[in-house]
């Protein structure tokens, strides 16, 4: 969950580690822009779990762009990189059940439900469930 208000120090702090994360092979973070503009609408990241060959995605979008499909192509993007550059055996991403959008968009990139961890996290001081979404590559078979 982000901070609100958010500051430019808040958003320093969020990108501090990025490229030594990246440089490191330990997660890989992209914003996701208009192609033409360079108009900031939101990010993606992939971790990598080098013990286990896997990566979890994880994004966010303002919601001002949310319902154009830049999310997905984010994800799919994303996902190319995780077993074609990264060999990743497994990608997983997680939602809150409120967040019925981004179960969605992990179907569409070809993600399948992998089950539900209950009461996993505190959000708003509650207890909530996380729903878990996984692909395997299908090359690495």
């Amino acid at each position: 969950m982000l901070p609100y208000p958010y500051s430019l120090n808040d958003a320093l702090s969020w990108m501090e580690h990025h490229y030594d994360n990246f440089m490191e092979d330990k997660s890989y973070e992209f914003a996701v822009t208009d192609k033409e503009t360079g108009e900031l609408f939101g990010a993606i990241a992939l971790s990598n779990n080098k013990r286990f060959n896997h990566g979890e995605i994880a994004y966010w979008i303002d919601e001002p762009y949310w319902g154009n499909g830049y999310v997905t192509e984010a994800a799919q993007s994303i996902l190319q990189f995780a077993f074609e550059e990264k060999k990743l055996h497994k990608v997983f991403a997680r939602y809150f059940p409120s967040n019925l959008a981004s179960g969605k968009v992990m179907e569409k990139i070809g993600m399948k439900k992998e089950g539900i961890l209950n009461e996993h996290v505190i959000k708003d001081s509650k207890y909530v469930d996380l729903v878990y979404y996984g692909i395997i590559n299908e090359k690495d078979e």
